[in-house]
């Protein structure tokens, strides 16, 4: 006989909701709880739903989140996190956390131009503060975008800290972040093993921690296995796997990219510089020509972009790209490789952005197309050859670039909420800020490996100096057959 469905009782099919429910049932004047586990069917969990009257619809909500608010809060039931909002929550019901100072100039406008100046202001108050972390270097922005990276972590695992607050998991806080250190500590410890390994003159302690830095790393995030392991409930079990899921998800999404663009900073700022400023002008130019001339919608899950911002952004980036890139490759500021300074391991902090531009960096004169020699009677034109990579970069930034946004919005419709966080006023969380900047970085790695990058004789030959004499010798003699082979020499 089937088992079957008592009233009052909802299946709540979204994965975040509760895995337990509380019935309150009085008798004799005593009130107790009783715990019924999660039925086995495609739905996560029963839910005790209170009766129609009760119910408070709270848009842009979760799905099931009304439900565990009145689980906790509902009179009777009470327990440790009664009257307190969840994280998700306070994402999905976010207030004006607009300056005061700009509500009251601007509260003669509508809503629309009002969110419009918001916008502008606080975007070009980012933009400036962007160029002073330049003006200070690699230090500075390596360490823009660490933080980035940890708010970026904190926002998008604070989605799942809804079932943390709600239920106590074991040690979950503690581990997500625990994992986000190992993560990092993995990945750029092979970034300083990369470039830091040669030419520095290392202490022993630092010199055993990068040459066992993958064995370090492997039994640190075996400890956390460990760890999340000894956590497990059985009642909770499933839900701890899916947070521990969302955990790594996230870590994958955030720490891997963020450690790609900070290999684009090493092959020289002008890797690092123009891809970041291109997706910035996209969504400048994309959201000036959607405010003003949009009327054709582009996708579902942003019904707010449109057509015309989408073709009127990518025309933009392409025309800002050719001439931001001109002015870039002027400078051996930008198109030097970041190297360490050399020295000690005190000095390794400090870089130095001194060369001889290649030949990508040098003004080099092209025949004009046949197109335009027709057209303006001009026959040759001088670019710099960087010039021809940043139209591919500024294409994709515009055309390609755009869907990690989409991404992120489909993400936030899922969940119903509207931002990530409310971090920056008319413009949401660092997440909505730097989703296109995550697609692009990456980008632009894979694209520096694939048809820039080439080796560094300097780098190899520290390498080659690191090794003992016997096999610097049988180096040297297989080199110098191979050079006399091809007469060379």
């Amino acid at each position: 006989m089937g088992r079957q469905k008592r009233p009052g009782v909802a299946l709540a099919t979204h994965p975040l909701v509760c895995l337990t429910d509380l019935h309150s049932v009085r008798s004799g004047g005593e009130q107790r709880e009783r715990r019924r586990t999660a039925p086995v069917g495609p739905s996560l969990v029963e839910v005790w739903r209170p009766p129609a009257e009760m119910r408070r619809h709270r848009p842009g909500a979760v799905p099931g989140a009304e439900e565990l608010h009145h689980n906790h809060n509902h009179q009777g039931l009470g327990g440790p996190h009664a009257g307190r909002k969840d994280p998700l929550d306070r994402a999905a019901v976010q207030g004006d956390n607009t300056p005061e100072v700009l509500t009251r100039a601007l509260s003669g406008l509508s809503s629309r131009w009002r969110n419009m100046w918001v916008r502008c202001i606080l975007g070009i108050a980012m933009f400036s503060s962007y160029w002073l972390l330049i003006y200070t270097g690699p230090i500075g922005l390596i360490a823009m975008v660490l933080v980035l990276q940890a708010k970026c972590f904190h926002e998008i695992i604070g989605i799942g800290y809804v079932v943390y607050n709600s239920y106590k998991l074991p040690w979950f806080r503690c581990l997500s972040w625990y994992f986000l250190l190992c993560t990092n500590y993995f990945c750029y410890g092979e970034t300083v093993v990369d470039y830091f390994s040669t030419g520095l003159h290392l202490g022993g302690t630092v010199r055993m921690l990068m040459r066992y830095h993958r064995f370090i790393s492997f039994m640190l995030y075996l400890a956390g296995l460990c760890m999340f392991v000894l956590s497990l409930v059985k009642r909770y079990t499933r839900l701890q796997f899916y947070m521990f899921g969302w955990t790594h998800i996230t870590l994958l999404l955030i720490v891997t990219q963020s450690h790609l663009v900070i290999h684009n900073l090493f092959e020289g700022m002008i890797w690092f510089v123009f891809p970041m400023c291109v997706v910035i002008c996209n969504d400048i130019a994309a959201y000036i020509f959607g405010f003003f001339f949009g009327r054709t919608p582009l996708i579902e899950v942003s019904p707010k972009k449109t057509w015309e911002g989408f073709i009127g952004g990518y025309i933009s980036t392409l025309v800002f790209g050719i001439l931001l890139s001109h002015v870039l490759c002027g400078h051996r500021y930008f198109v030097c490789a970041v190297e360490p300074s050399g020295g000690t391991a005190a000095r390794a902090a400090a870089f130095t952005m001194e060369c001889e531009p290649s030949e990508m960096f040098r003004l080099t004169r092209y025949h004009a197309p046949a197109l335009l020699h027709h057209v303006t009677g001009i026959e040759s034109l001088w670019l710099y050859p960087f010039q021809l990579h940043a139209l591919a970069l500024s294409s994709f930034a515009s055309l390609v670039g755009p869907f990690g946004g989409f991404f992120a919005s489909g993400f936030k419709r899922a969940f119903q909420i509207k931002d990530f966080s409310s971090s920056i006023p008319g413009h949401g969380g660092i997440v909505d800020r730097v989703d296109c900047q995550y697609v692009v970085g990456t980008f632009t790695h894979v694209y520096i490996s694939t048809f820039i990058r080439a080796p560094n004789v300097n780098k190899i030959i520290q390498q080659l100096l690191t090794l003992k004499p016997e096999q610097q010798l049988q180096i040297f003699n297989q080199l110098k057959d191979q050079l006399l082979s091809r007469g060379l020499i």
